[in-house]
């Protein structure tokens, strides 16, 4: 993400520090690409998922996008309220995303599941952290909304797990959970 693009901001009269509305509408920017990108990597199952629970995953997976679309709006709406230019477009999320890239060579329910939840939990991460730093920079409101969605998305992400228990290892057992690269692999 261009640096000047990124931290350029508009005058206003909110009393967040310019300094601090900076970082602050950097990171959302940021956010704002991993969203866009984790929205598209959502369609791309509903549109290619197949199997015996193609309709239920076919149905979340375009529900999830939804919600995913109106948080889009919310953080690049935070962005400019704060003076910044929001960065939206598919080219910048694709070059400032934090996640992976989506598998194309998949196409049962089970393998989108969890190609989904791989990216799910660095997302949430993410926004988990944003809250913390958003925080300590003194906006509050800001925190508030990465906190929303971070609920959301954990929720999501319990979804997405829920999908995969009895076919993968316990977490909780010491045991790690396989990914779709690492499954990839072995093949």
């Amino acid at each position: 993400m261009s640096q000047n693009n990124a931290s350029r901001l508009y005058p206003t009269r909110i009393d967040i520090p310019v300094d601090a509305r900076s970082k602050i509408t950097a990171l959302l920017n940021q956010t704002l690409a991993a969203t866009l990108d984790l929205k598209t990597q959502v369609k791309q199952a509903h549109w290619n998922v197949k199997g015996t629970d193609f309709y239920q995953l076919h149905e979340l997976f375009d529900e999830i996008a939804g919600e995913l679309e109106e948080y889009i709006d919310l953080i690049a709406e935070r962005v400019t309220a704060l003076g910044g230019y929001a960065l939206g477009t598919a080219r910048l999320a694709v070059a400032n995303s934090i996640l992976p890239e989506y598998p194309l060579d998949i196409d049962a329910g089970i393998d989108h599941v969890t190609a989904l939840a791989d990216r799910f939990a660095p997302y949430a991460e993410h926004l988990r952290k944003a809250i913390d730093t958003t925080d300590d920079l003194g906006d509050a409101d800001t925190a508030d909304l990465y906190t929303e969605v971070s609920r959301n998305i954990d929720k999501r992400l319990w979804f997405l797990e829920a999908h995969l228990q009895g076919s993968a290892p316990h977490v909780g057992d010491g045991a790690t959970v396989t990914t779709t690269k690492q499954k990839a692999a072995v093949k």
